[in-house]
């Protein structure tokens, strides 16, 4: 696993940081759960760029977005969004390119995006309840029972805490993650070909090296053979 990233690699990362950036303008909520989480695609191209690249690449590749995203369109949310955005991207993410980079094959990408989805649906209990929702209602001025009331108008279900998380927060994790897992094992073998070709081509230096080596090799069975002319009862 290589802890560096290439000049091609960090290119790469600039682009797909910007087009996960770029799809967060088409998110949208889910019927029946909490309205403030919304579904986008951007973490396909995460786990596709983390996957291809490794782990570094995708913690680069979340935090651009993150970046790009405050850039383009602000925050409505009092960063918490932001923040919980970056934490549950990497909880997803991170788990998943980790156990695929140990050994890459489709078992190993089917494990660690499950486990990923886990990770980050538990994950999200515990930002949402402990660190993001009680930030947003101080800062707000706000309390509990207005973030209950609003999941209430669209889901009667989510009445309390214990329900918000149980039916709101650990399914719309799982659900959303799960659709991004399906479809990034469903692309990723054909992304992933392009990606690597131009992350490994050094600019016509591959064959050159292997050609010298080649002529190298004939050159020293021209010349053993030269020598056995010249001295053949040596």
């Amino acid at each position: 696993m290589n802890q560096k990233l290439n000049t091609k690699q960090l290119t790469l990362c600039g682009l797909m940081g910007g087009l996960s950036a770029a799809l967060m303008f088409f998110r949208f909520p889910l019927p029946f759960m909490p309205p403030f989480m919304d579904f986008d695609f951007s973490g396909l191209v995460e786990i596709i760029g983390g996957f291809t690249m490794g782990p570094f690449a995708a913690l680069a590749i979340i935090t651009l977005k993150i970046i790009l995203k405050i850039l383009w369109q602000g925050s409505s949310s009092a960063w918490t969004g932001e923040l919980q955005n970056f934490m549950l991207s990497c909880a997803y993410v991170l788990p998943a390119v980790f156990i695929y980079s140990t050994r890459k094959t489709k078992l190993r990408a089917v494990i660690g995006m499950s486990a990923g989805t886990v990770i980050c649906a538990v994950t999200a209990v515990f930002t949402n309840l402990y660190i993001i929702i009680p930030f947003y209602t101080s800062f707000m001025g706000i309390g509990m029972d207005d973030i209950l009331s609003m999941c209430r108008a669209v889901n009667p279900l989510l009445s309390t805490e214990l329900s918000l998380a149980l039916l709101g927060i650990i399914p719309f994790n799982l659900i959303k993650n799960g659709v991004l897992s399906v479809l990034a094992f469903a692309v990723y073998k054909k992304i992933s070909r392009h990606i690597k070709q131009f992350v490994s081509c050094q600019g016509g230096q591959s064959q050159p090296s292997r050609q010298p080596a080649a002529v190298r090799i004939k050159n020293s069975d021209e010349g053993s053979q030269k020598g056995s002319t010249e001295h053949p009862n040596s």
